[in-house]
């Protein structure tokens, strides 16, 4: 039969099995994220250089 926890012992054991929580990021040390281009495949660019080497 499986035992009956309440939700003070599963709070202690989830804090026993995984530590502290971090502090909490504040809105203020959120940075904005910025998208990007997508990396060139280099596979492409090498075979581009190979390309223009014979012509």
């Amino acid at each position: 039969m499986a035992e009956q926890f309440t939700d003070a012992e599963f709070s202690f054991l989830r804090h026993v099995r995984f530590g502290e929580l971090p502090a909490r990021v504040r809105p203020e040390d959120m940075v904005i994220l910025k998208e990007t281009d997508p990396a060139p495949d280099y596979a492409d660019l090498a075979y581009d250089a190979e390309h223009t080497r014979r012509a």
